[in-house]
């Protein structure tokens, strides 16, 4: 898979994703125009996002309702590196959920391809090619 990022209008930065757009700006506070979510903050989403997808399908297998249910994530910072040290996902559920599949929707969420891959990160490398020169 393959995803063209694009440089945009001051602090704007886009991936292509096939026909969808992904837009990211920088907040105002740190030089941005504030107009999209930061990248930083979109992969954080993706966290959560993640685990609620597994959730809503898990609940929408058995004929449970999503209403009510709350996904709230939580971040740690390590003092000492100054990055995350920490992310808790939250899942609330409502009065009346069943008692029988409390555990089950717990594990549904931790089956998050995000999370997975946290946990075993890829290699990222970063590389450079065009002319040389000039």
């Amino acid at each position: 898979m393959d995803i063209e990022i694009r440089m945009g209008e001051g602090t704007r930065v886009d991936a292509l994703l096939g026909d969808l757009v992904v837009h990211t700006d920088q907040p105002v506070e740190a030089g941005g125009g504030g107009t999209a979510a930061a990248p930083f903050v979109l992969f954080l989403a993706s966290i959560g996002t993640c685990a609620g997808f597994y959730v809503q399908q898990f609940c929408r297998a058995r004929g449970i309702p999503t209403d009510g249910i709350r996904i709230v994530q939580r971040m740690e910072r390590d003092p000492a590196t100054r990055l995350l040290g920490r992310i808790d996902v939250e899942i609330q559920l409502p009065e009346g959920f069943p008692e029988r599949y409390r555990a089950a929707v717990l594990n549904a969420a931790n089956v998050c391809a995000v999370k997975k891959h946290l946990e075993h990160p890829p290699v990222v490398r970063t590389l450079l090619t065009g002319p040389t020169g000039g």
